[in-house]
């Protein structure tokens, strides 16, 4: 395994051992990433990893969701790895990318992680997404506009996220983990 796999292998375990109850899925996630060299390219068709933002206000209390096109569901930003093992810059570059809220700084500590299946569409067959999550914070602008990747864009209060069962799992339990910090 390349040199380079070393500190996500490190921020893993440093997860794990602040969340021994998902030590399993992190050993998922491990075995994954010595599965193939090809684990963070879009190409490699069993799964892939990817990066999300938990992209919070200034003010800790809100949270930036966006209604995504293609899923059609409510989800927080994040994307494809396309090559890059640095997870923590692929969650930041697909907030900004996805939100247009700039000025924004990333945690470089993973935040949550969650594996799970994308169906297939046109000339995509269904896959696994590996998906690290990293908290990604405004700074004093939190303007944001509507791209392609979604149909809006809506600031939340974690509480209500926490509290909304029509919202994923994977976000409430986000939401959760946001409030016991």
């Amino acid at each position: 395994m390349p040199d380079d796999f070393s500190p996500l292998l490190a921020r893993l375990d440093a997860y794990a051992s602040r969340w021994p109850h998902e030590a399993a899925l992190v050993r998922t996630f491990g075995e994954f990433l010595h599965s193939d060299p090809a684990v963070f390219e879009r190409r490699f068709l069993v799964g892939h990893f990817t990066g999300s933002a938990w992209l919070v206000s200034a003010e800790s209390q809100r949270v930036l969701l966006m209604h995504h096109r293609k899923l059609r569901r409510w989800l927080q930003p994040g994307g494809h790895a396309d090559g890059d093992v640095d997870l923590a810059r692929v969650a930041l570059r697909e907030a900004q990318e996805e939100t247009g809220v700039t000025g924004l700084q990333v945690d470089e500590d993973i935040f949550d992680i969650d594996r799970h299946r994308i169906p297939s569409r046109a000339d995509e067959p269904e896959h696994w997404h590996y998906d690290l999550r990293y908290i990604v914070r405004t700074c004093e602008d939190e303007r944001f506009a509507i791209n392609e990747e979604s149909h809006a864009l809506a600031w939340r209060d974690v509480v209500d996220v926490a509290a909304d069962a029509s919202l994923e799992t994977s976000l409430r339990r986000m939401a959760s983990k946001w409030l016991a910090r």
